[in-house]
C-alpha cells in the first residue's frame, strides 16, 4: 500500500498532493483478525551507555508528541455558522490575524530566544480575494483568524521570515503552533477540494472554512482526514525494525507506516503494512499515541508492535532497504553517521527514541 505522503521525509513538499493508494498486499496467512492491544512497552529498557543524554532533556518517557501537546485555544466550532458573531469578532481589536500559504506562515525570531508567529489586528488585515479560516479563541476572549492568500506579505522587520510546519512546529509555542497545524491543514484541504465530488461543478468556502458548500446540488464537504498507522516494531531480541523509503537519500531510516484502508481496523493496518513492506509477521500490537500530519491530511497513529518472525524482505517499491538494529548498533551507525535518525518533529522520532531510551540526535548533529 502506497507510504503515508511526505512522512518524515524533509525533501517532500510541505503542501504535497494527496496519493491515492493502490491495491494491497493480502496479509499472512493465519494473521488473527482481532490483536491484543497489551504488548509489553519497551519504556523502562536500558540505553546504550555509551550514548550520554543532556542533562536538561526529559526522559524519552515524558517527552510529548510534537504538534499535540495543550494549545489554550477552544475551536468553538460553535460559532462557525454564526456570521453576525463572526462579523464581531472579526472587527474586535483583540483579534489576531495570520496569513498561511503554501503551507508557509511568517515567523519573528526574537531577541529573547523565542520564536512567535506573526499576528496583526483582524482590523489591518486585508481580506479581499482571500479565504478566512477562524481558529478559535483562547482563554481571554482573543478570538483568532488564518487568510489563505497566494503569497506571504512582505515585512520589515529583519527578523520576520517565512517557515514551514517542519521548522515552525519546533519553535513556536504551543499555542502558536496549534494555530499553524490548524490554519496549514485547513488550507490544504481547500486547494485539494474545490469542486463538488457529487455532481462537479465548483464549491463555495461555508462554515469559517470548515465546510465547502457546493450551490449546484447542495452537498456540503467537511475536512478530509486520513487515518494512517506508523509503528516501532521489536523482535524476540529487542531489536527495533527502520526502514529506508525508495526516495530517501542514504542514510535516513525510520518507522514503517502506511494508510488504514477501508473496511480495516488500525490494528490490521499496523500487522499489514509491516507484512507488505518488510516482509515481517506481527504478534501483538500497542496503541501509544497519535499526531496530526498536514501533509496534506493524514492523523498518524502511533504504535508498538512485535514481530513474529524476523527475515526481512522489502518489497522494493515502497521500501529499499530494511534492517533490525540494537541499541548499541543504532548508537554505533549514528556515531558514524551511517544512519540520520527521522527529524524531531515527527511521532517517528518520539516512538524509536521510547525503545531506545534516549533522546535521539539532530539529523543536523550526524555527520
Amino acid at each position: 500500500m502506497k507510504n503515508v505522503p511526505a512522512l518524515n521525509d524533509p525533501s517532500a513538499p510541505e503542501n504535497a498532493p494527496d496519493t491515492p493508494a493502490p491495491e494491497s498486499t493480502p496479509a499472512p496467512e493465519g494473521t488473527p483478525a482481532t490483536l491484543p492491544t497489551d504488548a509489553p512497552t519497551p519504556a523502562d529498557v536500558q540505553a546504550p551507555t555509551d550514548v550520554p543524554a543532556p542533562a536538561d532533556v526529559p526522559a524519552p518517557a515524558d517527552r510529548p508528541i510534537p504538534l499535540t501537546a495543550p494549545s489554550g485555544i477552544d475551536r468553538a466550532a460553535h460559532h462557525r455558522l454564526d456570521e453576525a458573531w463572526l462579523a464581531a469578532a472579526w472587527s474586535h481589536p483583540t483579534t489576531r490575524v495570520f496569513v498561511v500559504s503554501g503551507g508557509q506562515v511568517l515567523i519573528d525570531d526574537r531577541p529573547d530566544g523565542t520564536t512567535e508567529l506573526v499576528m496583526t489586528p483582524a482590523f489591518e488585515a486585508p481580506v479581499t480575494e482571500t479565504h478566512r479560516y477562524f481558529l478559535g479563541t483562547d482563554a481571554d476572549g482573543i478570538s483568532y483568524f488564518a487568510l489563505q492568500k497566494d503569497s506571504l506579505p512582505g515585512r520589515m522587520d529583519q527578523s520576520a521570515r517565512p517557515a514551514g510546519l517542519r521548522e515552525a512546529g519546533m519553535l513556536l509555542s504551543d499555542r502558536d503552533t496549534a494555530l499553524m497545524v490548524h490554519a496549514v491543514a485547513l488550507e490544504n484541504w481547500q486547494r485539494l477540494h474545490r469542486f463538488c465530488s457529487r455532481c462537479g461543478e465548483r464549491t463555495v468556502i461555508a462554515a469559517a472554512g470548515h465546510i465547502r458548500r457546493c450551490q449546484a446540488c447542495g452537498a456540503e464537504h467537511y475536512p478530509r482526514t486520513d487515518p494512517a498507522v506508523i509503528m516501532l516494531v521489536t523482535d524476540e531480541h529487542d531489536r527495533a525494525l527502520l526502514g529506508r523509503q525508495v526516495h530517501w537519500p542514504e542514510g535516513r531510516f525510520s518507522t514503517l507506516a502506511g494508510f488504514v484502508e477501508p473496511g480495516e481496523s488500525i490494528e490490521q493496518a499496523v500487522v499489514r503494512e509491516v507484512f507488505e513492506e518488510a516482509g515481517v509477521t506481527v504478534g501483538e500490537v500497542e496503541y501509544v499515541a497519535s499526531q496530526p500530519w498536514p501533509f496534506p491530511s493524514s492523523l498518524m497513529l502511533g504504535f508498538f508492535a512485535r514481530a513474529t518472525s524476523s527475515e526481512i524482505t522489502v518489497d522494493g517499491e515502497e521500501i529499499h532497504e530494511a534492517r533490525w538494529f540494537s541499541r548499541e548498533e543504532l548508537a554505533a551507525a549514528f556515531e558514524s553517521g551511517e544512519v540520520v535518525p527521522p527529524y524531531g518533529i515527527s511521532i517517528a522520532s518520539r516512538l524509536v527514541e521510547r525503545w531506545y531510551g534516549r533522546p535521539l540526535p539532530k539529523p543536523g548533529d550526524v555527520l
